[in-house]
């Protein structure tokens, strides 16, 4: 998932300003604010240049700017301040943080709704704020650099003239279908208006980001400003300094009447027939009902706020924009106490706090990284350290392995400059900091050592003999083992408290979770760093316990058994991958298989079989081997669950794959065996391991625990993880449901104590 979620804070309508007396809006009007150097609040900054007002917001305490609380009542007294002051006949709005217009509502206060009509309230606050943003006679400029999402942009969206700054992590997005909301601040009504209807609909229902150049082509900017190169400060800096100056000089001239508003809406003969077309219910219902199609495709129907986002858009096509402000709060306020929203909102609580690095700044930042082996793990690991500025050994064994994990790398680079994500000269400085290698001669200078090698002890041994002779004493070496216990591979180690586990997930690049593993010998120090170094390569960072399988590896295992067993049992790969995605799951069960590796899931099944008994049994082991055998090993050999070909998307039934199935075939009892069964059989080995892992203290905390699940393993995003989950489903009913299965198959379904105790106590995981 991700990336920017937003929400809409509280608004209100008061003179108090953080850190001042209360003052009314008569005393604002001072003339003390008629020269450059102004009045500072709280978090909003007011101040008159060349007879413009400029209204700065600059959230004390924090990275970016969000619409709490106390900033918009910060921002109602400036408005006021504004409105009242004579002296000025125009207004610039603009951040105090060149890497951030606004980046949202704060979602904290999301969090306090407990009732629709509460909800509702919030959204209507924030309409009727910005509704005297969008009236004002004097013409409002918003200047915006970095992010400007969601309640942001719809504070942009308010003003009269719009003006971004291209590149410098500029970007335009309503992304609150992505928490589960929809933009609550007259975003469904004021997007359509500038950008027409398609626009609208791309943008609301995806979430989706525009950069300045983008934003301008479908109307949403007036003007883009290109950014100037460092200076004595930095270039996003000498840039925001700059778009300011433009920035004041607009709103002059259309304070003074020299400059006219452009003309908004359709331009060409195309957009402005469509826009006509839309008059008539036959183009409207085609419309709708082809966009609801596509999100019913994507999301099962599992996610309620695009289909409320298609309900406020028909409501303004059909009854026009005063009714549809009114259904925009209405559904804004019913999507924000729903299950779902309240799932997607834990996630980004979630996120927020895997992106902090709680065990502190490591004493020395490992700058320099050596990794061990340039196949696709280890030159994915590469790229996401050589573009945040660390230098990067990419060690192989020979010259066409390295050559190919070098091209990776550099084709990943370029693709960034051809999309204009980095610079070329960004790109050039990156690739530079990748130094291919044969052998350990630079690795004196290596902080940290990741290996990325076949996963295979006896090799991850002979590795961690062979690099120690080449590493500093202080140089800490990471493992990306997926299961193997990192406690065993240490033993091969003279330093084995600088030894830890840094389990990524493939493709690297795209994948957001690092999962960190430690050891009872692993030092503090040595957790520090690798937290740093995974957090500086822009993951999602969770720490876990050492054990078989650590938590990610661990708790997908028993449900991919139970998917060989449901195969083995004759339900179709198809229809399995059916049910799956029915419940959320973005990858079907049976394509899952085939993209972890048949010989890899037989491999960990294998060793976890070993570690944990009769729970993680289900499937037969020998139906894995078989396949692995007959070659058959999923999508890289070609042949799986499935057949791929690379000049077809077409993927039909392995009917080879399945002929095993029949010659190992078991029998499925029918009370357990229907389609809601299925799922739930899969779910609940997937929430019941989950919890075990916590009971035996691998998992810190169950957020943690949900992270790792959804954005390492997919489990369904909208329930906010296994442990949000149980927290809704109700761990009762849990039990009761792996009672019945249990049943039937026995160890596989017994839940773990501490579900148990939280069934008996009805307890939950979060408040």
């Amino acid at each position: 998932m991700a990336q920017a979620f937003t929400k809409l804070g509280r608004l209100r309508g008061s003179g108090v300003l953080r850190g001042t007396t209360q003052l009314n809006h008569r005393q604002l009007g001072s003339s003390r604010f008629l020269s450059s150097s102004q009045v500072l609040a709280g978090h909003l900054n007011y101040s008159v240049k060349d007879g413009v007002a400029v209204i700065k917001i600059d959230q004390q305490g924090s990275k970016v700017n969000s619409l709490g609380e106390e900033v918009m009542g910060e921002f109602d007294a400036c408005f006021n301040k504004f409105a009242d002051d004579t002296n000025v006949k125009s207004a610039v709005l603009i951040s105090g943080k060149p890497s951030c217009f606004i980046a949202g509502a704060d979602i904290k206060m999301l969090d306090k709704v407990t009732k629709a009509e509460e909800g509702a309230a919030l959204s209507k606050a924030c309409q009727d704020m910005l509704f005297k943003l969008e009236k004002s006679p004097k013409p409002i400029v918003a200047a915006i650099q970095g992010s400007c999402l969601g309640g942001g942009l719809e504070v942009a969206m308010a003003c009269h003239y719009r003006i971004a700054v291209d590149g410098l992590k500029t970007g335009l997005g309503l992304p609150e279908v992505m928490i589960g909301v929809l933009p609550g601040g007259g975003g469904l009504e004021r997007l359509p208006a500038l950008t027409g209807m398609p626009n609208t609909l791309d943008m609301a229902l995806t979430g989706k980001t525009l950069n300045a150049k983008k934003a301008k082509k479908v109307g949403l900017v007036d003007k883009v400003v290109d950014p100037l190169g460092p200076g004595q400060v930095t270039q996003a800096e000498r840039t925001h300094q700059y778009l300011e100056e433009i920035a004041i000089d607009t709103a002059k001239q259309l304070g003074d009447g020299a400059m006219k508003l452009p003309q908004r809406g359709p331009k060409n003969f195309q957009d402005k027939a469509f826009k006509t077309a839309l008059g008539y219910d036959v183009v409207k219902n085609y419309l709708f009902k082809t966009a609801k199609g596509k999100v019913m495709k994507q999301t099962n129907g599992l996610y309620p706020a695009p289909l409320k986002i298609l309900e406020v858009l028909r409501v303004g096509l059909d009854k026009g924009e005063k009714e549809s402000y009114v259904a925009e709060h209405t559904k804004f306020g019913e999507l924000c106490v729903s299950p779902e929203a309240k799932g997607l909102m834990s996630l980004f609580h979630g996120q927020t706090e895997c992106k902090k690095n709680h065990y502190g700044k490591p004493e020395k930042r490992a700058e320099t990284l050596g990794i061990l082996g340039a196949g696709l793990m280890g030159a994915g690991i590469a790229q996401v350290s050589v573009d945040k500025g660390m230098t990067t050994i990419l060690k192989d064994m020979n010259t066409p392995g390295l050559s190919r994990g070098f091209n990776q790398v550099q084709e990943g680079i370029d693709k960034k400059v051809k999309r204009k994500k980095i610079s070329k000269l960004d790109g050039e400085k990156y690739i530079a900091n990748l130094i291919p290698a044969l052998d350990y001669s630079g690795f004196k200078k290596v902080d940290m050592v990741i290996e990325a090698v076949f996963e295979d002890l006896s090799l991850k041994h002979k590795v961690v003999k062979e690099v120690e002779k080449h590493m500093r004493d202080d140089a800490i070496f990471a493992s990306n083992t997926s299961a193997l216990p990192i406690s065993d591979i240490a033993k091969a180690s003279v330093r084995p408290e600088k030894v830890i586990g840094m389990h990524y997930f493939s493709p690297v690049d795209k994948m957001q979770l690092l999962e960190i593993i430690t050891t009872d010998k692993t030092d503090a120090e040595t957790t520090k760093s690798a937290v740093d170094v995974g957090l500086r390569q822009g993951k999602v960072v969770i720490v876990v316990g050492d054990g078989p399988g650590f938590y990610t590896t661990r708790i997908l295992a028993p449900t991919l058994s139970e998917a060989i067993r449901l195969l083995q049992e004759g339900v179709d790969p198809k229809k399995l991958d059916k049910i799956t995605k029915g419940s959320g799951f973005p990858v079907g069960v049976a394509t899952l298989i085939d993209e972890v590796g048949i010989d890899v899931a037989a491999h960990v099944a294998e060793d976890l079989g070993k570690a944990y008994g009769a729970r993680f049994q289900g499937g037969d082991p020998e139906v894995l081997k078989s396949l692995v055998d007959q070659d058959m090993c999923g999508r890289k050999s070609g042949k799986g669950m499935f057949v791929y070909s690379k000049d077809s998307k077409e993927r039909p039934v392995n009917d080879k794959a399945m002929a095993v199935m029949k010659d190992m075939a078991k029998v499925g009892p029918a009370s357990v065996s229907s389609d809601d069964d299925i799922a739930m059989r899969l779910l609940t080995r997937f929430v019941n391991e989950a919890i075990f892992s916590h009971q035996d203290g691998i998992l810190r905390t169950p957020i943690e625990g949900d992270i790792g699940a959804v954005f390492g393993l997919g489990f369904p995003p909208f329930t906010g993880g296994p442990f949000r989950y149980t927290d809704t489903f109700g761990a009762q009913k849990i039990v009761d449901q792996m009672r019945r299965f249990e049943e039937h198959y026995g160890a596989a379904f017994t839940p773990c104590q501490m579900l148990l105790d939280m069934a008996k106590q009805n307890k939950k995981f979060f408040n």
